[in-house]
């Protein structure tokens, strides 16, 4: 057992797949002779050479259009997308062509690609780089939607996103990067479409993902001083979406909360509260309360980012007023 950050946790799901399958090239903005603008991917270029760690020219278009033909052709590219904010730069490849290109061809051809980014805030970044795009890729077809919230995960998903034979986004909270995790030795290959149970609680049901389930956990031990007890539900993939975890968790409690840093209109807690709704209602001892940032460019400043941000003390204080209503 070794305890790993974030980023190097990246860097070591990277190479585990790439020992294991010479189809797995990588290509991106600064991957190899940089090691990655956050340090994510130290150490492959060395071991892996030029041709299979592949640093690119400025241009997301061409970084997801080369990444593309090489899954078409018999690949299996990881093609990094420096900051989430700069798939709004290249969404016609992704969405118009990566996402349904499969389904075009009747299954003729297959895209095993993954698309790796830097998402979300917390790092004072400003509006253009700062931005939590995870409900972007999920309303997509085509497309699988993967946000780790520790080294393990990484990992393990990692493996997972790259051996599967779809398009999948996988999104890392920028935050996250320098956060250390337990994490075994050998070769780790988790499931795409499974949630996790971090905690266990039988007053409410709080659901989340990112930089946002540490959050939830330590607002989830305030809560039980105060004595409401939280089941904390790490979703991990948003699609697949693990529905039979959640809606199990949320009935055993009869409440739901979710902590969400997408933009509150159109979140991803916005689909799930539906979700829950049409299968559960009868189950449910209260309203639905989603958490989440407002709907505006984030801000840069410390103070205004730090209060768009869902925090601990926020979802301690939304949780307590709606148990207590």
């Amino acid at each position: 057992m070794a305890q790993l950050t974030f980023r190097e946790a990246i860097a070591r799901g990277i190479a585990q797949e790439m020992r294991r399958d010479e189809s797995v090239v990588f290509l991106g903005e600064d991957i190899g002779a940089a090691g990655g603008v956050f340090k994510g991917t130290v150490g492959l270029l060395e071991e892996f050479g030029p041709v299979r760690v592949r640093d690119t020219p400025i241009s997301e278009q061409a970084i997801l259009g080369a990444a593309m033909g090489a899954a078409m052709t018999g690949l299996r590219p990881i093609a990094e997308i420096m900051f989430a904010d700069f798939f709004a730069v290249c969404w016609d490849i992704v969405v118009n062509e990566i996402a349904k290109s499969r389904y075009m061809t009747n299954g003729q051809v297959s895209f095993p690609l993954v698309i790796r980014s830097g998402n979300a805030g917390g790092l004072r970044f400003g509006a253009q780089h700062s931005q939590s795009v995870e409900n972007w890729a999920m309303m997509v077809p085509g497309l699988k939607v993967v946000v780790p919230s520790n080294a393990l995960d990484v990992v393990g998903l990692m493996a997972a996103s790259i051996r599967d034979n779809d398009p999948v986004i996988f999104l890392e909270n920028k935050i996250l990067y320098s956060v250390k995790t337990d994490v075994p030795e050998g070769d780790i290959v988790d499931t795409l479409g499974t949630a996790k149970v971090l905690r266990q609680g039988s007053d409410a049901t709080i659901v989340t993902i990112g930089t946002m389930v540490g959050r939830s956990l330590s607002a989830a031990e305030e809560l039980a001083a105060a004595g409401i007890d939280c089941t904390v539900v790490d979703v991990r993939s948003l699609v697949p979406l693990d529905t039979q975890t959640i809606l199990r968790e949320v009935a055993a409690t009869g409440r739901l909360f979710t902590v969400e840093e997408n933009p509150r209109l159109c979140g991803w807690g916005g689909e799930l509260s539906s979700i829950v709704s049409e299968e559960i209602f009868f189950d449910l001892d209260g309203p639905i309360t989603r958490i989440t940032t407002p709907h505006i460019p984030l801000p840069a400043a410390d103070s205004l980012e730090d209060m768009a941000i869902p925090s601990v003390e926020r979802i301690v204080s939304t949780i307590t007023k709606s148990m207590n209503a």
